[in-house]
């Protein structure tokens, strides 16, 4: 072998590529387009190459790898034979499924009906805190899990007409690290959102800008903690995942019962907790109303020295009701106020405000700092120019629309299907809830389980519920076609009428 054929020969021996850390060396003599098929199969297997993933050009990883570029060729035609790639032109060669594994799947009643089985553990009357992660990962043909308003309606085009009128009139300065607290744009911009919209009259200095309400309940657990607050009460039947948060920050969250007017003040006494957090303008997971006789007590009862965290997740989103004032507007000194944007334009955003009395103002701005030095400053300024202009109203007013015809596809398609259930809170919202009659051995994780085994994606009523309430489901209307809904629901029926 001459000099150059042998460098050659040496180099070829250490080609490797950073795409998927391949290096030839690991192929047998012969079986390189075997191999890198291999290879492909296992990264879509495991996740490292999710739906959507671009491969590398042919001609680049081959030169990469210190192959010929038919061996590249070769690989990537056998997945796309497989169905797991696609050539997109232009676009490249993508990843379109993931590799199913033999073992995921369980056959359902109706002919060929092969579904994914739930993870065993998903359900569990004690959920763990990675439980929501689990169960939005888990795959589903019908999505019913509440939280999420109508994301295909997300006004794209009036978001990138804000942003690109945001970036002509953005100086170099700007772009450098922002306030804390957020940028005066959606400082100013949430004060007068939140004065039109919700009868709270606030300096935009008293605004923060928060990730979201998670972060807000995050910052909230941290100062009262430091500030010698050990519990803080919660509704119940309430939110399980900001009980979570909260219970991660904080020794206690203690149950109160929640009943047709609201939260039982008188049980909230009883607890002896310096705080707590509720949903008042629509509880939830049932829906109600805090009634005028329970307001007035609330207030008495932070008058005297409790602490209200506010969580104002969708008091927006309301069909058949009037507007129910923020508590924050009676009451600002004793009440820390939570609000985002995750119901009315989408959870993508993490983008929210927290208004908190002044007496705990610097330990949360404190706690926000070392947190992550302030929410990214460009989305911050795109949402205060759609506030400011007009388009959040308009959005929301189209979103109400929707939600109403979902909602009414919702009640319609449970009167046929599920006879016997009861719908709690249809007024406002996002979500129903529904209280199913009892079956002996048979629990509302159950039926949860046995839906997503059928396709459909529901949250148990007992998730969020510590003190003894009736089984039930909590369904979100809001995200999927009136079609899938009126299927999702006849499932539920169906599990229903199968175990009677």
């Amino acid at each position: 072998m001459n000099r150059s054929k042998a460098e050659a020969s040496d180099r070829s021996k250490e080609a490797g590529a950073d795409f998927l850390q391949l290096d030839t060396a690991d192929a047998p003599p012969g079986g390189l387009t075997d191999w890198l098929a291999r290879r492909l199969r296992e990264a879509v297997a495991d996740g490292r190459l999710p739906a959507g993933s671009r491969l590398p050009a042919s001609r680049v990883l081959a030169a990469e790898l210190g192959v010929s570029r038919g061996v590249v060729t070769d690989a990537y035609r056998r997945l796309a034979e497989e169905g797991q790639v696609a050539g997109r032109g232009r676009g490249g060669t993508v990843v379109v499924a993931a590799v199913a594994a033999s073992s995921s799947v369980v056959r359902g009643e109706e002919p060929g009906a092969d579904r994914p089985r739930p993870a065993p553990a998903l359900f569990l009357d004690d959920p763990a805190p990675e439980v929501f992660d689990r169960l939005r990962a888990a795959p589903a043909r019908i999505d019913l899990t509440p939280g999420v308003p109508d994301l295909a309606a997300f006004p794209r085009t009036a978001w990138l007409r804000a942003e690109r009128a945001v970036l002509d009139g953005l100086a170099a300065a700007d772009l450098g690290y922002g306030d804390v607290r957020g940028t005066p744009a959606l400082r100013r911009a949430v004060a007068h959102w939140l004065a039109r919209n919700r009868g709270i009259r606030a300096d935009p200095d008293e605004v923060l800008i928060v990730a979201g309400t998670a972060q807000a309940l995050a910052l909230l657990g941290r100062a009262l903690g430091r500030a010698g607050v050990g519990e803080v009460a919660v509704e119940d039947p309430g939110s399980l995942g900001a009980r979570q948060h909260l219970a991660h920050w904080l020794a206690a969250t203690p149950p109160v019962p929640v009943d047709a007017e609201g939260i039982r003040v008188d049980a909230l006494r009883a607890t002896g907790a310096p705080a707590v957090l509720l949903t008042p303008a629509h509880q939830y997971p049932t829906g109600v109303v805090l009634g005028g006789d329970r307001r007035r007590a609330l207030l008495r009862w932070a008058a005297e020295g409790g602490l209200v965290i506010e969580d104002d997740y969708d008091a927006e989103h309301r069909y058949d009701r009037p507007p129910v004032p923020a508590l924050r507007a009676a009451l600002p000194e004793q009440v820390c106020y939570a609000g985002s944007v995750s119901k009315l334009l989408a959870p993508a955003l993490r983008t929210g405000w927290l208004l908190v009395p002044a007496r705990l103002r610097d330990a949360v701005l404190d706690a926000k700092r070392f947190a992550d030095l302030g929410n990214p400053v460009l989305p911050q300024l795109v949402l205060a120019r759609l506030m400011e202009s007009g388009e959040l109203d308009r959005h929301l007013r189209l979103l109400r629309r929707r939600h109403r015809r979902r909602r009414d596809a919702m009640i319609a398609a449970i009167r046929t299907h599920l006879p016997g259930a009861t719908v709690h809170g249809a007024a406002a919202g996002l979500h129903l809830m529904l209280t199913l009659p009892e079956e002996p051995g048979r629990t509302d994780t159950e039926w949860a389980a046995a839906a997503l085994a059928e396709g459909v994606k529901v949250q148990p009523l007992s998730w969020h519920a510590r003190l003894p309430y009736p089984p039930g489901l909590v369904l979100g209307y809001a995200a999927g076609s009136t079609a899938e809904i009126t299927e999702g629901v006849a499932v539920l029926g169906r599990l229903v009428r199968r175990s009677s």
